[in-house]
């Protein structure tokens, strides 16, 4: 009984998770949902930005803190190991879905595309974005990165096992394709708003404070082979040079 539950409990950490990202990509672009990060404003501009920074700083924290190895070891001592990610990703989703409810619109444009070509084109890098996010997460295995594979493993009565370090398709161009993506997502917009600026530096200047400490992690955890990884591919930009190179050619790359 206990392995049916904490299956249970896995897929429905991860359908709240699909469904907050859905949510997500319609809240961002201002299409499909009644409340947006665009909707009209309903208080001063200084109350906007106080609570949207709260909001932004829970999301940062709890999204940083969590994935952490060392929380990880202690929060294992309360919550069985099986579903430490789905708890994280569950957590992750809540504190996003809290970000949505209490979200304060703030008016102001800081761009603003007309033109059809110009307005069709950023959707397309905005669509793009969220597609290369949920590409990538397939590349280096989703359903262990949502805790699926965890739970999976609990129910059939086997250990769960660490992924190898493997480098699939667009990882043997840039580190963190992912995170390419979710630039493209937030920055990609025919309507430039204030709150929407201010969400979209929040995010970019988390995820390079969140790039570092991550790939500290996976030198931590597979040492020389990620050293020489990150030496040959870029971080965020594809160096089309050094792709092209065989591997010992490889030039080093920041």
């Amino acid at each position: 009984m206990k392995r049916f539950l904490v299956a249970g409990y896995g897929l429905i950490a991860y359908a709240i998770f699909f469904a907050t990202f859905l949510y997500a990509v319609g809240w961002v672009s201002n299409m499909f949902v009644p409340r947006s990060i665009d909707s009209a404003p309903t208080g001063s501009l200084g109350q906007a930005l106080l609570v949207n920074v709260l909001l932004l700083g829970i999301f940062a924290v709890q999204h940083s803190v969590m994935a952490r190895p060392a929380f990880k070891r202690a929060w294992t001592r309360l919550v069985p190991e099986p579903v430490e990610r789905s708890t994280y990703v569950l957590f992750s989703s809540l504190a996003l879905i809290l970000m949505f409810a209490l979200w304060q619109p703030m008016g102001g444009v800081i761009w603003s595309v007309q033109a059809p070509a110009g307005t069709l084109l950023l959707h397309a890098l905005a669509a793009f974005g969220w597609l290369l996010v949920l590409v990538s997460t397939f590349l280096i295995n989703h359903f262990d990165l949502f805790g699926l594979r965890q739970v999976y493993l609990y129910l059939r009565g086997r250990e769960y096992t660490p992924l190898p370090f493997q480098t699939p398709w667009l990882y043997k161009h840039v580190r963190h394709p992912l995170y390419v993506g979710w630039f493209f997502a937030f920055w990609a917009t025919p309507t430039m708003t204030v709150a929407h600026l201010l969400f979209a530096l929040a995010t970019t200047a988390y995820i390079l404070i969140a790039i570092q400490l991550e790939e500290h992690d996976l030198v931590d955890a597979h040492g020389a082979a990620y050293e020489e990884y990150r030496r040959r591919v870029p971080m965020l930009v594809p160096n089309m040079a050094a792709a092209a190179a065989p591997a010992g050619e490889l030039a080093e790359v920041a």
